[in-house]
Parts: C-alpha cells; sequence; structure tokens
C-alpha cells in the first residue's frame, strides 16, 4: 500500500498520482465468485437518461463480496486481491469446509490469517460480530442497518466507526463524517479499518481515466443553451441570471437539502455530519 510518482515524459504523467498496489497479493480474481456487470449508461428500464454523464467504460467482471458475514465457520485468508469496483481492497478467505468467499479487507490483515463470524468469537481483526458482543472504542466496518440484511455502513478505503455507546436494544455509532447514530445491537459489523488508507491521494491525472471508468464529461449549465438549462444563453460569458443555481429542470441547487424531512431513518441519527 503506497503511492506511486511517475517521470513526467507525457503530459498525462505530469500531475498523475498513481496507487503501487504493493499490498496486493494476489492477481487473477477466483472465477467461481465472477460475475457479469451489466452496464445501463445512465439509463432506466424505459431507455431514458436518468443519470448523467454516464456511459462507456473498460468492462470489468463483479467479485461476490459477503456482506453479511452469515456463516459461522473459521475461514483462512487466501490472499488481497483488487477490486475494480470499489477503492477498498478484498480478501479471498477459504472456509473448512472447502467453501471460499470474499470479504472487505481490513488493514493489517494478512494471508494465512484465520477470521470467523458469530457472537461468541473473539474481538480480533476480521472476526465479524453484533453490535452487543463487541466493546465500546473498538473501531469496526460494514455495518449492518438491520439485523441480518448484511453491511450497508463503512464499505470504502480507509473507513473505520467507533462505537462510542450501548444503551438498551440499540448502540451509537460515530462515523467518519462526523454522523452519530443509533444501530440495533443484533447487527453485525467487522472488527477493525478497511485498507488502502492512500486511495484518496490518488490523482487519475487525465481526463481518458475518468473515461475508463464510464464517466462522461461533464458539461456546465452556463454554457448550454436556453433551451438545455436555466443557466444558458446570454451574449459571451454571461452569469446564471437568478437569485441562486438550479438544476436542468429548475429545482434548487448547491446546497438545497435533498434529504426527505420525514424519512423514517431520520430518528436513528443523534448528530448531523459536520
Amino acid at each position: 500500500m503506497g503511492l506511486k510518482y511517475k517521470n513526467p515524459i507525457t503530459p498525462g504523467q505530469r500531475f498523475q498520482i498513481s496507487d503501487d498496489f504493493s499490498d496486493i497479493t494476489k492477481g487473477k480474481p477466483e472465477k467461481s465468485l465472477l460475475t457479469r456487470l451489466r452496464k445501463t449508461g445512465g439509463r432506466d428500464w424505459m431507455g431514458r437518461v436518468s443519470a448523467r454523464f454516464r456511459g462507456g467504460g473498460s468492462r470489468s467482471l463483479y467479485r461476490l463480496i459477503d456482506f453479511k458475514r452469515s456463516k459461522e465457520m473459521a475461514a483462512k485468508v487466501l490472499g488481497i486481491e483488487y477490486d475494480p469496483n470499489r477503492n477498498a481492497r478484498i480478501a479471498l478467505i477459504e472456509y473448512e469446509d472447502g467453501q471460499k468467499s470474499y470479504i472487505l479487507a481490513p488493514l493489517g490483515i494478512n494471508v494465512g490469517e484465520v477470521v470467523k463470524a458469530g457472537a461468541e468469537v473473539d474481538i480480533k481483526l476480521g472476526n465479524a460480530l453484533p453490535l452487543r458482543s463487541i466493546p465500546v472504542g473498538t473501531l469496526i466496518h460494514n455495518i449492518e442497518l438491520e439485523p441480518g440484511a448484511g453491511g450497508k455502513l463503512a464499505r470504502s478505503a480507509g473507513a473505520g466507526v467507533m462505537l462510542v455507546a450501548k444503551e438498551g436494544d440499540y448502540g451509537t455509532i460515530k462515523l467518519p463524517s462526523g454522523e452519530q447514530r443509533l444501530v440495533h445491537i443484533n447487527c453485525r459489523a467487522t472488527i477493525g479499518q478497511l485498507g488502502n488508507l492512500d486511495a484518496k491521494n490518488v490523482r487519475l491525472g487525465k481526463a481518458g481515466k475518468m473515461r475508463h471508468m464510464g464517466w462522461r464529461p461533464h458539461v456546465r449549465g452556463v454554457v448550454m443553451n436556453p433551451c438545455d438549462h436555466p443557466h444558458g444563453g446570454g451574449e459571451g460569458k454571461a452569469p446564471i441570471g437568478r437569485k441562486q443555481p438550479v438544476t436542468p429542470w429548475g429545482r434548487p441547487t448547491l446546497g438545497k437539502k435533498t434529504r426527505h424531512p420525514r424519512r423514517k431513518s431520520s430518528r436513528f441519527i443523534l448528530i448531523r455530519r459536520k
């Protein structure tokens, strides 16, 4: 795990900072855990664009990740792999009965270590336990929001959530954003912080790498025509001509709160993110 700075012999390498993949121990993925990843190009089921500026991108196969960790059996780590679908690393594990699976690789886990899942397992890196069995002050990741539904929170590179309190049927967790929320103590989480901490410091260096990832150029509204965007039109470099910026459909943007005011899960949030 580290960064690689190239000698800028081309314009695209001048400001490029790439990953050296020094923490990868296994090259080819496990074929039995691969599935085809169908791309939509930002279109919905009717073929209309529902997410703009999507399309193209390099082909990649999806790795089936076990977010539930429901199999309560010891498993040995066979290797740390690169996943093109996420910035965190994944670990290939093999259970005692021979079944293989992918899990998110926490920081510091090594090949040959044994990980377990269950209510009575040790507080060890890579083990999955319900929150009621985890001591207060422990760093965790891959946290469920509903018991048995699979991990939803803290799944990106470097993510680490702290369990700060337990009271009654709920535990209080503090997210990296500063938000504190309640989670049921029967929800499972994995011990440790996720690896690949330098993912946030990687710089692509050229527009072509964004195209490889499936992101097309993002066009500003002020350079469009009035028929394409409310900010468009005018002679020369004109301002938006409104009190506040709006979306292409006239809705307020840039600071407008989009979370539903009566969302059911809002009652579990104790402190909003910073």
